[in-house]
Order: C-alpha cells, then sequence, then structure tokens
C-alpha cells in the first residue's frame, strides 16, 4: 500500500524496474557489506591474523540476518552509519564482534559496494540495452527496403527507407554499448587501503610484511568477483570513477532521445506510431487524439539524466586531497538516480520497440507528394537523352518546380510539376516515360543493402555475443 502522506520517488512508483530498484536498496548494500566483512575476515584468518574459521563461518550465517531497527537506534546514537552496522552485526554474531572490520576503515565497506552496485548495475542495462538492439535490428531488417522520405533539417531531401533510419538509432545505441563494456570490464575494488590509502593499518596488522597486505586485496577482490583493485587511491576511490559511469548512462539517454524525438515527429507525419493499447486514453480532452506518451517519457527522463551528469562532475573535482565528506550525500542521490532513469528510459525503449506501428500507404504518399521535386533531374536527363538541351531543360524545370512549390505551399493544392511538363513539348516524354522515372525504389541508393551490410557486420557480432541477455521484457505500469 503506498504511503499517500510522504514524498515517494515516482523513479519507484511509476518508472523504474524492481529488479534495478532491487540493486539501490537497502538489502542490497547492507548485505554486500557484510560479505565485504566476511571476505575480509576470511583473508585475514588465511593470512594468519587472529581470527578464526568459528568466527567467519557465524559472520557468513547472518549476512542476511539485519536488525535495522537496532542500526537506526545506533546511528542516532554514534552519528556514523558504517559503525552503527558494525555494532549491529556485532549484536548477532557475539563470537565474531571484534573481530568485525578489523583494520579497515568505512570506505572498505562504503566504496566496495558501491563499485559492486554499479557493476550490478551496469550488467542489468547491458541487458535492456542489448534487447533494444535486437528489437530494432528485427524491425531495420524488416522494413530495409521501405522507401521513405529522409529529412535534413526537418526539411524533405532525398528518399531513404524505413529500416535505413533504424539503423541510424541503432548505430548510436552500439556506440553506447562500447562505451558501457568499457566502463564494466574496467571496474576495480577499491580494496583495503585505509584511511588515507596508505594500508598503514594493514601494514601494522601484519607487522611489516607488505607481501601478505597486497594478497589480502588481491583475496578481497577474488572473493568479490574482480579481477583486481585499484592501484592507488586515498580514502576513497577516484569519483572520476562514478562521473565516467554515469556519462555512460547519459549516452544512452542522449541516444534514447534522438530515437524518441523522432518517434514523436513520425506519428505527427502519422507515418509511424509508438503502441498504442487498446484502453489507451490520448487526451482527457480530445478523444480522438493518439499522443506520443512513451516517447515523450523517454524525452523527459532522458533529459534528467543527462543533466545529471554534473553531479558527479562536480564531486570528482572537488574532493581535497585523500578525500572529502561532500561527496556521500550527493553521490547516494545522483547515482542512483542516473541508473533509476537509465533503467526506465529502456524499459520505454524495449515497450516501444517492440510494438512499432508503421503506416506503409502514408509513408508513400508522402513520398509520392514530394518525388517530382526530386526526381526532377532523372526527368531532365532522360529528356536530353531524347534532344533536348541541357541548358533550355534545366531553366524550365526550375521555373515549373518554383511555381508547383508555391501552388502546394500557397494555396494548398497538389503538385503538379509532372503535369507542367508534360504539357511542354520541348520534353519531348509520354506519361509512361516520367512514370518509369518515378519509381520510389530508385531513389533509395544503398539503403537496402547498407541495413543487411550493417546488421551483419555490426549488430550480428554483438547479438552473438549476449544473445543470451536479449531477452527482457518490460513492464509499464502507467
Amino acid at each position: 500500500m503506498t504511503d499517500t502522506k510522504t514524498y515517494e520517488s515516482p523513479f519507484c512508483t511509476r518508472y523504474a524496474s524492481k529488479e534495478m530498484q532491487f540493486i539501490f536498496s537497502a538489502d542490497k548494500k547492507f548485505t554486500t557489506w557484510r560479505r565485504l566483512w566476511v571476505a575480509l575476515a576470511r583473508a585475514e584468518m588465511k593470512l594468519g591474523l587472529p581470527v578464526t574459521q568459528e568466527q567467519v563461518d557465524e559472520l557468513e550465517a547472518n549476512i542476511n540476518n539485519i536488525d535495522y531497527e537496532c542500526a537506526a537506534e545506533r546511528e542516532k546514537l554514534v552519528r556514523h552509519d558504517v559503525m552503527a552496522h558494525v555494532y549491529t552485526y556485532g549484536q548477532v554474531c557475539p563470537k565474531a564482534a571484534g573481530i568485525i572490520h578489523l583494520g579497515a576503515t568505512s570506505c572498505y565497506v562504503g566504496d566496495n559496494t558501491d563499485i559492486i552496485i554499479m557493476r550490478d548495475a551496469l550488467t542489468l542495462v547491458r541487458r535492456k540495452l542489448v534487447t533494444v538492439i535486437k528489437q530494432l535490428s528485427e524491425f531495420a531488417d524488416k522494413y530495409k527496403s521501405m522507401p521513405a522520405l529522409a529529412y535534413t533539417h526537418l526539411q524533405p531531401a532525398q528518399l531513404t527507407t524505413v529500416g535505413k533510419r533504424a539503423t541510424l538509432w541503432i548505430n548510436e545505441l552500439l556506440y553506447d554499448l562500447d562505451e558501457l563494456e568499457y566502463r564494466i570490464n574496467g571496474l576495480r575494488l577499491l580494496g583495503s587501503k585505509g584511511t588515507t590509502g596508505t594500508q598503514a593499518s594493514f601494514k601494522e596488522l601484519f607487522h611489516g610484511d607488505s607481501a601478505k597486505v597486497k594478497e589480502l586485496e588481491r583475496m578481497i577482490a577474488e572473493e568479490m568477483g574482480f579481477a583486481a583493485v585499484v592501484p592507488v587511491s586515498g580514502q576513497t576511490y577516484s569519483r572520476k570513477i562514478d562521473s565516467g559511469v554515469v556519462n555512460v548512462l547519459s549516452g544512452i539517454a542522449q541516444s534514447a532521445m534522438k530515437f524518441a524525438n523522432d518517434m514523436r515527429i513520425l506519428q505527427n507525419f502519422k507515418e509511424m506510431e509508438e503502441p498504442f493499447e487498446k484502453n489507451q486514453i490520448g487526451s482527457s480532452a480530445m478523444p480522438y487524439k493518439r499522443n506520443p506518451m512513451r516517447c515523450e517519457r523517454i524525452t523527459a527522463l532522458a533529459r534528467y539524466l543527462i543533466i545529471d551528469t554534473l553531479n558527479p562532475a562536480f564531486t570528482a573535482g572537488t574532493q581535497w586531497f585523500e578525500r572529502t565528506l561532500d561527496d556521500s550525500a550527493n553521490k547516494r542521490i545522483s547515482v542512483a538516480e542516473g541508473f533509476l532513469a537509465c533503467d526506465a528510459i529502456l524499459n520505454i525503449m524495449i515497450n516501444v520497440t517492440s510494438g512499432l506501428v508503421v503506416y506503409p500507404k502514408i509513408i508513400r504518399r508522402r513520398v509520392m507528394a514530394e518525388l517530382p521535386f526530386m526526381a526532377s533531374e532523372n526527368i531532365m536527363m532522360d529528356a536530353v537523352e531524347r534532344g533536348g538541351s541541357r541548358q533550355e531543360l534545366h531553366e524550365k524545370i526550375r521555373t515549373y518546380a518554383m511555381e508547383a512549390g508555391k501552388q502546394v505551399k500557397e494555396e494548398g493544392l497538389d503538385n503538379d510539376l509532372i503535369e507542367r511538363i508534360l504539357a511542354d513539348e520541348s520534353f519531348g516524354l509520354k506519361r509512361e516515360d516520367i512514370e518509369a522515372v518515378l519509381s520510389p525504389e530508385n531513389y533509395t541508393g544503398r539503403s537496402e543493402e547498407q541495413v543487411v551490410e550493417f546488421i551483419e557486420e555490426c549488430v550480428k557480432p554483438v547479438l552473438d555475443r549476449y544473445g543470451d541477455e536479449a531477452n527482457e521484457t518490460a513492464q509499464i505500469n502507467v
């Protein structure tokens, strides 16, 4: 039941998936803290410190046994979240209470957990991103040969195909996937660096044995599923890592916004639509309307996420020396909400790209309304081959095109350029001659071939690599 008397984030009530919400939940955070304390204790035991197997087993058995009320009461008293949870863990692990957090500083659990959470969240983002790429590639292949108007400056330019336009959306998402993979592969744990990053407390614990200090980090990283730790740090990992991660999410938002804005315009043209459900209401005032509300929502959330990149950027730039605490309050909001926003955007993208609606007759009609202008050079060249003067015919066709364009724009009449040319005997063309030229398929260039090549060379390797991940479904709540 929703608490109607307190604020709840729309990311949780309306937009983000339960899976992404769990990744940034208290349970995920604090059980990961405990897993890190277990890993630390286990490694310290194996390296000869006075930690027993019994203590490690007790810690491991109580990872999920968290008394949140106890932790909250303790934090009110000591004003320190990590020490509150050390105390709470010790209450259910009395034998191990004395060795929890041995040698560590708060960032051992805080920062390492943040890295683990970002890794898990990025992996979920990747699954959803690959699903969108797969769905759009299927769409591009299906419509690879259907001629459509292409635009520059939002003015009709030449022809493309519906499928070729979709490859432009996919191509940007592939850029984002490359960046995403780079960030996932580059994530490293902070490790056990100590208060200022010098590992002084651990060197003291191991009586000056640096090899054991390094091995401790390696063992912790291995248990938590990482190949390595950051090579150097202050108390925290560099906050540029957060900035880089949120920038990746922003890149996805930028690509999604481009797609969504194109779809909003296409829906205005009545060429394509996002899915419209049987009982969906387009407008409270105008029953006939079919508003592109999902793509509008993508645009809105993308705007939020793109702007959110400033938060970790400023945080990274304002860290003094080995650390300051002005990062904590900001990063726990900005990074989490960046992921929740990206998750919401991709949920909608999955929904929309799974059911794109195409109206071939409208697309064809709009093509044919502009094609006489686009085909004018071909028509002129045909007439020249029949003995006409290139210079004279060029001037005539230019004049006729201007007059036809004026008739369309100022008088609201149909484009009659072809009729004007047919009426001029100097062109020496019959209707069937011009109709042969006016086949839209003759003006799409290599669009169809480009779609086939792009899917085979660029998309298929991605789907081969992540095929098992490309099956996400999305529940749109509103």
